[in-house]
């Protein structure tokens, strides 16, 4: 069976499932997406008030299904998991939702799906690892959508302090999706202006810029909690997110993105994954990109991939 560019699959129909669809829809690059989820009414539910709006925007099947519907999706995105709640970490998800990936795993093993399966559901980085070692796809068409999220976030915070375009601000956050993340502001710039001397351009040269960018750091990294705070969910950022990886995907587009993916040694880490910069195209990851860094930020990617692997103890990956 000959994968369908154009036919996409969703499983995991709650607010991110079905923030990603909707964003998926508008962004026309599918003409077909199928919605799966344990609660087969909800998915019907989402598919039905989802695809009323093609008419408004471009002729598209969105309809729910079984896993049997997935096998030829180029993108398969992965949703499903318990929710955050409220003074909960990501971390703190791990065994009730590897439980649930343990069941999904089954499901994709028996279709072998011909696609890119992308995994969204939280802890992403733990639960990229354990589907690339139990979905029987392969770690090139297996990966996370990561900090793509986080450096939106930071992008979108430092840009407002710069009164300039969050699209010219270049910084990206490495590491695990969560409280370990790091920032490397060691090749962060704005047009290839370093951060330094466009703060001075802004006219803000008296800035104690490494207290500023620690504080922006910890804000990205309580971003979500602040959010969950106040509506219980975040769902409309990784939805986006979600659509810009696929856009790298089916047009073949070779972008480079911080996604989640297995480290063989890199950055002197391995038995893990976690997010660093990869080149995404049509057959998933194509290879990493090499990011510099000081000694302060290997050292943090470093404790960052510990932590991971420290909450990794007890997981059957077989």
């Amino acid at each position: 069976m000959t994968v369908n560019l154009r036919k996409a699959a969703i499983i995991g129909c709650g607010f991110v499932g079905s923030a990603s669809a909707f964003a998926l829809m508008q962004s026309e690059l599918f003409s077909e997406i199928v919605l799966l989820d344990v609660n087969q009414a909800k998915a019907e539910g989402e598919a039905m008030d989802i695809s009323h709006g093609t008419a408004l925007i471009s002729p598209m099947d969105i309809h729910a299904g079984t896993y049997d519907d997935i096998k030829d999706a180029s993108v398969i995105v992965l949703t499903a998991g318990a929710a955050q709640k409220p003074g909960e970490t990501r971390l703190d998800l791990i065994h009730k939702n590897v439980a649930i990936f343990s069941s999904i795993m089954k499901e994709i093993r028996r279709v072998k799906p011909e696609g890119i399966l992308l995994v969204v559901a939280n802890p992403v980085d733990i639960l990229t690892y354990y589907a690339q070692r139990t979905s029987g796809m392969g770690e090139t068409r297996v990966f996370g959508s990561g900090t793509v999220l986080d450096t939106a976030r930071l992008r979108t915070l430092l840009s407002q302090k710069l009164c300039v375009d969050s699209r010219s601000v270049h910084a990206s956050i490495i590491g695990e999706h969560g409280d370990s993340e790091i920032v490397c502001w060691s090749h962060a710039n704005v047009s290839g202006v370093p951060l330094p001397d466009f703060f001075a351009l802004r006219g803000m040269g008296d800035i104690d810029l490494s207290a500023y960018e620690k504080e922006l750091a910890d804000d990205v990294k309580n971003s979500a909690y602040e959010i969950i705070k106040r509506k219980n969910a975040t769902y409309y950022g990784i939805a986006v997110s979600v659509r810009r990886i696929c856009s790298a995907i089916v047009k073949d587009e070779k972008s480079v993105l911080p996604v989640s993916v297995s480290l063989h040694g890199e950055y002197g880490i391995d038995g893990c994954a976690l997010s660093v910069p990869a080149i995404v195209g049509r057959d998933g990851i194509e290879g990493l990109v090499p990011v510099s860094m000081s000694e302060e930020e290997r050292m943090e990617l470093a404790k960052s991939a510990d932590v991971l692997k420290a909450n990794m103890e007890g997981i059957d990956f077989n």
